[in-house]
């Protein structure tokens, strides 16, 4: 009957604590605010940390606890933010869609090549080594983009360069993280007048690695000196919105087009969707 004691012991203290835990949870509870819920189920769940916060559920927490604003999601764009605006109470806003834009124009017939590159075929190992590419600020065309975008915004052109779907991309920023060489931004879609190139190197080495780079000519900055200048040998736009639409001719007239407008293109990408394609 002696081991029955220690059997007892353990059973009530068992008991005792199980019910201070049951107690000490009912005291501490923090009730949940329902729109926190309501807000998260508003979202699309893509979890793609475009917001700035880890996923869709941190993202309504944040909103409902005005730490972020009902339209800070641009993968919902202004359907979801006008319904997250309506659980809020608050007015919506507008979502500015953004979408990638890539730095680089060096396809497979204007840059040259380093040589037959045999290792681990991704950007980020090639980066490693100088990369497949004599232009060492270039894209080396091996998709770690299109990997990781999860909204089939990008694929792979024949010219060796990533082309980025307008229609589809939400600006999630998981293409600028996957590139090595830091060659995509995210910029407005209305702003249709860019900087293709982001070499560093000087006029005579640019000319000779890519016939597409910027050779610090100076075309562009003294079409449009107000708002284009020429930095580290590079052609850079201060505020797109103050250049004036009449210099847009001049400033094309870059001799190795590493300057100029989007051209939008409808084409065919899964079964008929048009998307929006950069021609360069």
């Amino acid at each position: 009957m002696s081991f029955l004691i220690p059997v007892l012991t353990m059973a009530v203290l068992s008991l005792l604590f199980s019910t201070g835990l049951v107690v000490a949870y009912k005291k501490l509870k923090v009730e949940e605010d329902p729109k926190i819920e309501a807000v998260n189920e508003a979202l699309p769940q893509a979890n793609c940390g475009a917001c700035g916060f880890s996923g869709c559920r941190a993202f309504a927490e944040a909103v409902v606890k005005g730490k972020a604003d009902s339209n800070g999601c641009p993968v919902g764009g202004n359907d979801v933010a006008a319904e997250v605006a309506d659980i809020l109470g608050v007015s919506a806003g507008t979502v500015l869609k953004r979408v990638a834009r890539l730095h680089c124009r060096g396809t497979k017939e204007a840059a040259a090549s380093r040589g037959l590159y045999l290792g681990v075929t991704t950007c980020a190992a090639s980066h490693l080594i100088g990369g497949n590419k004599q232009c060492s600020y270039g894209c080396m065309g091996y998709g770690d983009c299109v990997l990781a975008c999860q909204f089939n915004a990008i694929e792979m052109g024949e010219d060796g360069l990533p082309v980025v779907f307008e229609e589809n991309c939400t600006a999630c920023g998981k293409c600028v993280d996957a590139c090595p060489r830091n060659l995509y931004e995210l910029l407005p879609i209305e702003q249709n007048i860019f900087v293709y190139c982001r070499s560093l190197d000087g006029p005579k080495v640019s000319r000779k690695l890519c016939k597409n780079a910027c050779i610090a000519c100076g075309i562009c900055a003294r079409a449009c000196p107000e708002q284009i200048f020429m930095e580290n040998n590079l052609a850079v736009i201060h505020d797109y919105k103050k250049i004036d639409p009449e210099k847009i001719p001049a400033i094309e007239k870059c001799p190795t087009n590493a300057i100029g407008r989007f051209k939008i293109e409808k084409i065919d990408m899964n079964d008929e969707k048009e998307a929006a394609r950069d021609e360069g």
